[in-house]
């Protein structure tokens, strides 16, 4: 088949979150089954222009309110043969810092203008080709005004046979902005209803790409599930239940080439199930990293996340609410915190860090020391209000360390709840999402820790044999993507 992926970032080029790993890797497994992938994507700042190749020829837009024109770069996806990546470069949309905002503007105020420069440009592009895609998959809001152009604008000619999927990485981010955008999109007002953009007088991308696309996708099982409900469907549940013979959830993969304890060259000591010992040696790494006493009997439990409401952040370390402080006072325990985001919780981090010598956080990015985390750690939580799929969780299982979640989304498909009696499991779970259920799972844990540690090291061998690799997901997109075609 022939495939154009149209997101807003995609790896090494651009990546705010899991999306771009997600649509690279994605990208890549297909494109090694044989099919013909390409993907566009804006072409920011921070993408050195010196190192792509331009098309020949300015790309005219039909646009809203004018006609605009574009250059097109093009490079080829590291690791590939002829995986093509092309790049709109347009200076008014994408000349400036930042994928959707920056810390001084979170969300761009034209970022209607901007996304729906990307979108047309999806099928402008195609033509300039001469290349007409069997699929067009688009990826969350910024890229979900595609299927709806294919639908009202596009499917006749030499789109008629092509068919749309967009792919929902997390509901919570719908693209809402004022009615006044509409006019940048490209579409009648004739289709400002059927189309499905109408929102409460506003416009919402991510409704109009639900109620437009052939199929849609999310990013796990249980998710799919979930977000047909009031409690995580943010307004759109009715519209999901409406779709939902077109809803698939497909667990994203894991780029097992970068997260591979007996490979990883970001660790001390690369180790595997059958020399599972060596893991003590990256944990005394990590205690010394951190400021933490080297002691291989104390269990290390780790988290790197974004410092975020959806992170379960408040009931982990809300002041005089979350339970991290009664958790490093009253368990004989370890806890290193790698991670970013809201300023009162960076700074409720850094005053714990202060008081208890067993707790220590690093504030900001640290790929390297992400990697340390995972390989030096015990356990590994997650406490998340909603998670349409996780990565950490699944690199944590690969690297031998024991995840504790909340029961939500892409956690409940990949971790199986440890049995005390048995012994069966490869992690700890809890349902409500309270400060006492953390800190009795966390307990519960620790626990076993120190009272089944033939359990633990059962569970550690279990959770190195789950297998998270692209290819059987990719085979799942091959088929939804048939599906899609019957509609045409």
């Amino acid at each position: 088949m022939k495939i154009l992926m149209i997101s807003a970032e995609a790896v090494p080029f651009a990546k705010t979150g899991g999306l771009a790993d997600a649509v690279s890797a994605l990208a890549i497994a297909l494109h090694k089954e044989g099919h013909d992938v390409r993907i566009l994507m804006p072409r920011y700042y921070g993408i050195d222009k010196s190192k792509l190749t331009l098309l020949e020829g300015p790309m005219g837009l039909p646009g809203g309110y004018k006609e605009e024109w574009t250059a097109v770069y093009t490079a080829v996806m590291s690791g590939t043969k002829n995986l093509r990546v092309y790049f709109i470069d347009h200076e008014q949309a994408f000349g400036h810092d930042g994928v959707y905002g920056t810390a001084d503007e979170s969300d761009f105020h034209d970022n209607p203008y901007r996304f729906s420069i990307l979108c047309q440009a999806a099928f402008q592009l195609c033509k300039k080709l001469s290349w007409f895609p069997d699929i067009m998959h688009a990826h969350d809001w910024s890229a979900a005004l595609v299927p709806v152009l294919l639908r009202f604008n596009e499917r006749r000619g030499v789109f008629a046979k092509t068919a749309s999927v967009l792919t929902v990485h997390n509901l919570g981010y719908q693209g809402v902005y004022g009615k006044h955008n509409y006019p940048f999109l490209g579409l009648a007002w004739e289709h400002f209803y059927a189309s499905g953009f109408e929102d409460w007088d506003k416009i919402n991308f991510l409704k109009a790409g639900l109620t437009s696309a052939d199929m849609l996708t999310t990013v796990s099982p249980t998710y799919a599930s979930e977000i047909q409900g009031s409690e995580q469907g943010f307004g759109m549940d009715g519209l999901l239940r409406s779709r939902k013979d077109d809803l698939v959830g497909i667990l994203n993969g894991v780029d097992t080439d970068v997260w591979n304890p007996s490979s990883d060259k970001k660790i001390p000591v690369q180790y595997s199930v059958k020399s599972l010992a060596k893991k003590k040696q990256n944990k005394a790494a990590l205690q010394k990293a951190m400021g933490l006493e080297v002691n291989p009997d104390v269990p290390l439990i780790t988290m790197v996340t974004r410092l975020a409401h959806q992170k379960g952040i408040g009931e982990l370390f809300g002041p005089s609410y979350g339970c991290a402080y009664d958790m490093c006072t009253k368990m004989n325990v370890q806890f290193a915190v790698l991670g970013s985001g809201e300023k009162w919780c960076e700074h409720e981090l850094l005053a714990l860090q202060s008081k208890l010598p067993n707790l220590r956080c690093r504030i900001g990015y640290d790929d390297a020391l992400s990697h340390l985390m995972e390989a030096g750690a015990d356990f590994f939580l997650m406490p998340s209000r909603y998670e349409p799929c996780g990565l950490n969780q699944m690199y944590s299982l690969i690297y031998g360390t024991l995840p504790i979640v909340r029961r939500t989304g892409g956690l409940a498909d990949t971790v199986q709840n440890y049995n005390e009696k048995t012994g069966e499991g490869t992690g700890f779970m809890f349902d409500l999402l309270t400060p006492q259920s953390i800190f009795d799972t966390v307990g519960w844990a620790v626990y076993a820790w120190y009272n089944k540690k033939e359990h633990i090291e059962q569970m550690k061998k279990r959770a190195m044999a789950q297998r998270f690799g692209w290819a059987e997901s990719a085979q799942k997109y091959e088929e939804l993507y048939k599906k899609a075609l019957l509609k045409v």
